[in-house]
């Protein structure tokens, strides 16, 4: 959510930014937002104004009573009771316009960085670097969901009869090397200072509505029946609301933590959740990183934060590359983000195993998270979030780019430990 006085200051830098979003449609917000601001201040006025009558207007009704002039008095207590009635009407309006105004700010977009490129929708974003030489096999390599039935690790016909579509069983070493990969990026974070966290599961509705868009929570978050509960898209949501409403010391800041969690999906639009694979699911586990700093520091940490998901991988020897989303990729929270993308040496191309964003104040400001800088002045805090790795699509990228002609996987030598010293995982024996 954006600051109210950017829109008071300067509704056409506001327009232009929801244009760059090709999101017209909700240019008219920016006006509704002024007209509800401007009505919100002008009842906030009359009630400072009415509330300071009444205490003039008491005073005047016992000055009236000793003086013994009754009908006066009588006169000027009807008056109190009116400015009384309308107190009460204000209050009703102000709560209703204030509701308003709160559900159109937090419709309008985040102010995007002015490095964002511009475009429609994700085929347009743009390719800034890639980190490893892609490689084809000589042999080929085929679909993930045959490879993990070879290796006897995946079981999908069960889990469609117990759960439906978009679920899986993991079994044997592949289930072994899920835990294992997560084991890993987990203590690799613990390696860069980052504080571990496992964080609750579920969250309140005001928790959802603070850390992303309405499309997003209705795309994504699966509601508990009659609770209060959303299951967690990712632990970002439940890592951010920790600190709803707090004032953090700024010697503490950054705060920088790495969480744990399964992850819940409807995955409401996608595109092949029928299909065999495992790309698009909708339960899965995920470490990721988070960050809580003041607003000099977040460009910085959003440049660390994706290049520490590349060192992750190529620490797994998988070719990734950084791809900058564009304008009308990015979730309306976001002011800048890009993806990491894994080499599918299959498909001869990359795909998507990881996004980093710099949400700058916008999760802060509907959530209420400050800090206190040096000179005791308040401020809201900015706060980043990246993929550290998210099983199942690091599985497609790890046995396609590890696959060997015989059909065995080739562990790296950083996830050997992690893996009771194997160096492979061995398709199953007819």
């Amino acid at each position: 959510m954006i600051d109210i006085n950017l829109i008071r200051t300067n509704p056409e830098l506001v327009k232009e930014n929801i244009r760059k979003k090709f999101q017209d449609h909700k240019l008219p917000l920016v006006d509704r937002a002024l007209e509800l601001d401007a009505k919100r201040r002008a009842l906030i006025a009359e009630g400072d104004a009415l509330r300071s009558a009444r205490n003039t207007l008491s005073k005047q009704v016992g000055m009236l009573m000793k003086a013994g002039n009754k009908e006066e008095a009588e006169k000027v207590k009807a008056q109190v009771k009116a400015d009384a009635d309308r107190l009460l009407a204000i209050e009703a309006e102000s709560a209703d316009v204030e509701a308003e105004l709160k559900k159109t700010m937090m419709t309008i977009p985040n102010i995007i960085a002015d490095d964002v490129p511009i475009g429609k929708d994700d085929s347009e974003n743009v390719e800034l670097q890639r980190f490893g030489e892609p490689v084809v096999p000589d042999f080929e390599v085929p679909y993930h969901l045959d490879i993990l039935e070879n290796l006897d690790g995946i079981d999908v016909d069960s889990a469609r009869r117990t759960s439906g579509q978009g679920f899986y069983y993991l079994t044997g070493d592949i289930a072994r090397l899920h835990s294992a990969v997560l084991t890993y990026a987990r203590d690799f974070m613990i390696d860069k200072g980052f504080t571990y966290v496992i964080p609750p599961y579920m969250i309140h509705g005001d928790v959802v509505s603070g850390v992303m868009s309405f499309d997003e929570m209705e795309n994504m978050m699966y509601k508990i029946e009659g609770e209060d509960l959303y299951l967690i898209g990712t632990s970002e949501h439940s890592m951010i609301g920790r600190f709803m409403g707090q004032i953090i010391d700024g010697k503490k800041l950054p705060l920088t933590m790495t969480s744990y969690s399964p992850c819940f999906r409807k995955e409401k639009g996608a595109h092949g959740i029928e299909e065999r694979g495992i790309y698009r699911i909708h339960q899965f586990e995920k470490q990721e990183m988070i960050v809580i700093c003041r607003p000099e520091e977040s460009a910085e940490w959003y440049e660390k934060l994706w290049q520490y998901t590349v060192e992750l991988f190529r620490s797994m020897e998988i070719p990734v590359r950084q791809l900058g989303c564009c304008s009308g990729d990015l979730a309306d929270l976001k002011t800048k983000s890009c993806d990491v993308e894994a080499w599918s040496p299959r498909q001869k191309k990359y795909f998507e195993v990881g996004s980093c964003s710099n949400l700058t104040d916008a999760q802060a400001r509907r959530l209420g998270i400050r800090y206190k800088d040096e000179d005791g002045k308040t401020k809201l805090a900015h706060t980043l979030n990246n993929t550290v790795v998210a099983p199942p699509r690091m599985l497609i990228a790890f046995i396609e780019n590890h696959l060997q002609a015989d059909g065995s996987v080739r562990i790296p030598a950083v996830l050997q430990p992690y893996m009771g010293g194997k160096t492979s995982i061995q398709p199953k024996k007819d």
